[in-house]
């Protein structure tokens, strides 16, 4: 055996042992029986989270009389208790007014947060702005309370008023760190161009910053949206008029606690039973939250990711 072949036949165990030590289990193929397994979990599981939707959607076409428990589809299918809510104006009033301070209050709230954020990151350009940012994140800490919170909302004159709302929650603190980080990645090289061009801050701001902020944006977008329209306990300790109810208001009064269905009544007959009208409002209060996941899906991941982790 000649030199050359000694040598190389000392180095293959050694790559093949290198090779094995590095290579973990969870690397390799899955047998067909760990797929199969996988496969069976996957679906236990989607069956699991989607089964409690489809029998409240079911329950909600329930007529008087439908046989719910021998199978998920009722024995009498009818549309009365939807016919009832979107025609009694209760239902249809708190979804106006969820979708009114939804579309509001995120629209404001995505402008607030983005101009702070972006204020934030010039901070040799904007005098303060450190201690605006530890102002910020010291919110994240401690909060002031119900009461005190209470108290300026009243101090304010915004009792009983759709910006009680609105203006207190315009803010997240999470979501403009978020939005901020992924400001602070921007070449800053590009923004000194645009200034020697003659491009003022706003101009930056709108025509560079903006454009190029697209997955962060919708991400904070859509939990600004999630929670104006999921917003139940300052409504339930601000507003006062029964007109001026959202829609979680209703859920928590016609569902869970169970008050009288009187002003719920069916215009054509007989109004349909109180299970299936309940049933029926959850659809309609979750439904158009539901239908803004889809056009955000695909910024969520690479918002979250990119917002939230500085390069």
């Amino acid at each position: 055996m000649t030199t050359a072949e000694t040598t190389e036949h000392h180095r293959t165990p050694r790559k093949l042992g290198l090779s094995r030590e590095r290579r973990a289990i969870w690397e390799g193929r899955p047998s067909l029986p760990v797929r199969a397994l996988k496969i069976i979990i996957i679906a236990a599981i989607v069956i699991i989270m989607l089964y409690p939707f489809a029998s409240m959607i079911m329950q909600s076409f329930a007529g008087f009389g439908a046989n719910m428990r021998a199978t998920l589809i009722p024995s009498k299918f009818t549309l009365d208790a939807y016919r009832s809510i979107l025609g009694g104006g209760i239902v249809t009033r708190a979804m106006m007014v969820s979708a009114f301070i939804t579309i509001v209050g995120t629209a404001i709230a995505v402008v607030l947060t983005t101009t702070l954020a972006y204020s934030l990151t010039r901070t040799k350009d904007v005098p303060g702005s450190k201690v605006v940012l530890y102002l910020v994140l010291f919110t994240m800490l401690f909060s002031a309370g119900i009461i005190p919170n209470y108290l300026l909302v009243k101090e304010l004159g915004l009792l009983d008023s759709y910006w009680s709302l609105i203006i207190p929650t315009a803010i997240s603190a999470f979501n403009m760190v978020v939005i901020r980080n992924f400001f602070m990645q921007i070449p800053g090289e590009l923004i000194e161009s645009a200034r020697v061009d003659g491009a003022s801050d706003l101009a930056i701001f709108a025509r560079i910053i903006l454009p190029l902020s697209k997955a962060p944006i919708a991400v904070i977008t859509l939990f600004y949206a999630v929670g104006y329209w999921n917003s139940f306990f300052n409504a339930l300790i601000y507003i006062n008029s029964p007109e001026k109810y959202p829609i979680q208001i209703v859920l928590n009064r016609y569902v869970l606690m169970g008050s009288p269905l009187d002003q719920i009544q069916n215009p054509g007959g007989v109004a349909p039973p109180p299970v299936s009208i309940q049933m029926a409002v959850v659809v309609v209060a979750t439904i158009p939250i539901l239908l803004v996941y889809p056009f955000a899906q695909k910024y969520f991941a690479k918002g979250v990711l990119t917002g939230a982790i500085k390069g």
